[in-house]
């Protein structure tokens, strides 16, 4: 499968959504695709991936507790990554699965609580990575709720998606290994002001295209 041909499954099974149309999420489905492709020979299970993914992740939190950021960031960037892998090792072997979307979905809410919560460790004041958490939840709960009542797309790629979560926890907890907790705390305000606007672009996404069928 090319790379062409492997974002063509992927926006066929996100609802028709071209992920070419973002820049921030075809890198990142480039970076997988070329990541996944030795998984797939090796005929790895994508549930395997998945819950191998949330243990990652799950790490990074104790990692940053302990003050040791470097190595959180490093984590949570490489979590991410990991986290990713299933559905492109699913979408590459054939192998998708009704559970493996559920699963993979509370993994990656998981996955998202995890690395905001390291953040907030690493700063003086929690919160705003904290408040950036719950609203990434209130983004993807929203669109499970529209798609419990028949919206089967995507809709819009906002602002607060999985890649921009795990970049920003990433990014900021090797930037407070060097530079200090002021950078946690920077990053935790970013992800909050990201995440804003990303529940903003769902519900408006949500409501518009939910109201217009009533």
């Amino acid at each position: 499968m090319t790379r062409s041909d492997y974002f063509e499954r992927w926006a066929q099974l996100h609802g028709g959504l071209d992920p070419r149309t973002s820049i921030p999420v075809q890198v990142w489905l480039t970076v997988t695709y070329g990541l996944a492709r030795p998984l797939s020979w090796l005929r790895l299970s994508p549930n395997a991936v998945t819950i191998l993914g949330m243990f990652v992740a799950l790490s990074v939190p104790y990692l940053s507790y302990r003050q040791w950021y470097l190595w959180a960031g490093i984590v949570a960037l490489a979590a991410g990554i990991v986290d990713n892998l299933d559905g492109a090792v699913a979408i590459l072997t054939g192998k998708s699965s009704d559970f493996g979307y559920v699963l993979d979905s509370v993994v990656d809410r998981v996955g998202d609580v995890a690395l905001l919560v390291a953040l907030g460790l690493a700063a003086s004041n929690p919160w705003p990575a904290v408040a950036a958490a719950m609203l990434s939840f209130l983004q993807e709960y929203t669109r499970a709720r529209a798609g419990a009542v028949g919206f089967t797309e995507i809709g819009v790629i906002s602002l607060s998606e999985r890649p921009t979560r795990v970049l920003i926890s990433g990014m900021f907890l090797i930037a407070t290994a060097v530079a200090g907790p002021l950078w946690a705390q920077i990053g935790g305000w970013a992800a909050l002001v990201l995440a804003a606007v990303g529940f903003a672009q769902v519900m408006r996404m949500a409501y518009s295209r939910l109201d217009a069928e009533t």
